[in-house]
């Protein structure tokens, strides 16, 4: 009672299409690596900048100066 699956055979179109389908999904991610990496700068440096004025501090530009 043994039943042979037949599986389907894969053209070169379907393997094309899943290889895109994958170089889209890594391009998506490398795209929110970078935006998420660029937030991460900006709001470590408005975070100084705030921390400074917050302290009293009257010389905040040289803190934003060296978040940068």
């Amino acid at each position: 009672m043994q039943q042979h699956r037949s599986w389907p055979i894969e053209t070169d179109d379907d393997a094309a299409d899943r290889q895109t389908a994958s170089l889209a999904g890594v391009a998506v991610t490398l795209l929110l690596l970078a935006v998420g990496l660029f937030l991460v700068r900006e709001l470590h440096a408005k975070s100084a900048i705030e921390d400074c004025l917050l302290a009293g501090r009257s010389n905040c530009d040289r803190v934003a100066a060296a978040a940068f």
